[in-house]
């Protein structure tokens, strides 16, 4: 089988299975819980045809249903450990990563590319909070504006950061977002030039986050890991050579201890 993508009308390309994932997808944090016309809105799709998805799910045990609200089960966790069961690397990621928060106490994290944004999947959290919303894996951030979104952009082949940033909607979440897109290009190839990335408030006001990519002893390219603090706390000269060194080090690490 090749590696090319299938698009919506290719003979192969099942469009029922695309759908139910499309309705799986639905439900987050802000929508745990909705009616079907509800879910009919979210997922663009007729009543009808909602119905019959979400009737599925129930039936497969991946939904469940109360009066006119649907919500998932626990079930669906089953897909997310079968990922993270097929990634035996993550227990040892896990490892450098709370060793760091150990040592410095700040939030380190592992996160991957998944379209436009970054998710994570391994993290260690240090008590204190930076951000209004709670980081856990599972969380999408916008890869434009995080500092492990940018090295993995760095990454990309020319033709697909290309893609990303033409179809790219830049926001001003921070007086520091960068809301021009040469600006944002500027960013990434610099954080492929340097093997690195600091975000400097740009996606939240008072978060400073710097990131390195890491990747196996293969070469295979693993995700990438940060450490995110507090603006008012951690100065840029600490960030440079406290806890840019210190982040190298772990991905070194990572890339010895792992195939």
């Amino acid at each position: 089988m090749d590696e090319q993508i299938l698009k919506p009308g290719d003979r192969d390309y099942v469009g029922a299975l695309a759908s139910g994932l499309e309705v799986l997808q639905a439900f987050d944090g802000d929508h745990p819980r909705m009616t079907l016309s509800e879910v009919a809105a979210r997922t663009d799709m007729d009543r009808a045809k909602a119905r019959r998805f979400l009737l599925t799910l129930h039936a497969l045990g991946f939904v469940k249903r109360t009066g006119r609200q649907f919500e998932l089960t626990p079930r669906v966790l089953q897909l997310g450990y079968a990922y993270q069961a097929s990634n035996q690397y993550r227990a040892v990621i896990q490892q450098y990563l709370e060793d760091i928060t150990a040592e410095l106490g700040e939030s380190s994290s592992l996160a991957v590319l998944d379209g436009d944004d970054v998710v994570y999947v391994v993290r260690s959290a240090a008590r204190h909070r930076l951000m209004a919303i709670t980081l856990s894996v599972g969380t999408r951030l916008p890869a434009a504006y995080t500092s492990m979104g940018r090295v993995l952009l760095a990454q990309l082949p020319e033709s697909e950061l290309a893609a990303f940033l033409d179809r790219i909607r830049l926001e001003r979440f921070t007086e520091s977002s960068v809301i021009d897109k040469a600006a944002l290009r500027c960013a990434i190839d610099q954080a492929r030039e340097q093997g690195y990335s600091i975000v400097d408030q740009e996606l939240d006001s008072g978060l400073r986050s710097v990131a390195v990519p890491v990747f196996a002893g293969s070469g295979e390219l693993l995700g990438a890991i940060n450490i995110s603090t507090n603006a008012a706390r951690v100065d840029m000269e600490t960030l440079m050579k406290v806890y840019l060194p210190r982040l190298q080090e772990a991905a070194e690490a990572v890339r010895r201890t792992t195939r």
